[in-house]
């Protein structure tokens, strides 16, 4: 196994944790005390939330991982064989596909509508609430079991690596 892929891979496992804490932190508890709040001050902290999650911390490892993801899926295709092959591609799909695909799709949509709202129109409080606040959350769960399920093919993967390596 390279070294670099074996670096690669290590650190993917805790970004994909390190990211799918994130997500699951909105999930379980920060949307449902948005909603708890006033339309308005639902909307104002999902918009300043919506800004600051460009900060470079969060956006390096979620940016990040989508490359070690088809390094991942790339290095898995052509330099490995037997379930380790098949265990770490299949991590760097489901990152790919239900993480950032996901949030491409789905959830940058969403946030983009909420941004361009007055706080101020009853239609934005009607959007939170009717629109933004279910589908957002139920997208946002969805990152959240992709980058858990991919944490967890991954671990397997290595796992199952370092077995063939001792057997």
């Amino acid at each position: 196994m390279s070294p670099v892929f074996f670096t690669l891979a290590h650190l993917a496992v805790l970004a994909y944790a390190l990211v799918g804490g994130v997500f699951l932190a909105f999930s379980d508890f920060i949307m449902r005390a948005l909603a708890a709040t006033s339309g308005q001050g639902g909307v104002e902290a999902m918009q300043a939330i919506n800004r600051e999650v460009f900060r470079w911390v969060f956006m390096t490892l979620f940016l990040g991982l989508a490359a070690a993801s088809v390094a991942l899926i790339v290095y898995a295709a052509l330099g490995l064989t037997g379930p380790a092959a098949t265990l770490i591609a299949a991590a760097g799909l489901v990152y790919l596909l239900g993480c950032f695909g996901v949030t491409v799709a789905f959830n940058v949509p969403l946030n983009e509508a909420l941004a361009r709202m007055d706080l101020s129109r009853e239609a934005t409080r009607a959007y939170w609430t009717g629109t933004y606040l279910p589908r957002w959350t139920f997208w946002n769960t969805v990152r959240t079991i992709a980058c858990g399920l991919a944490t967890a093919l991954l671990l397997f993967g290595l796992t199952s690596l370092s077995q063939a390596r001792v057997a």
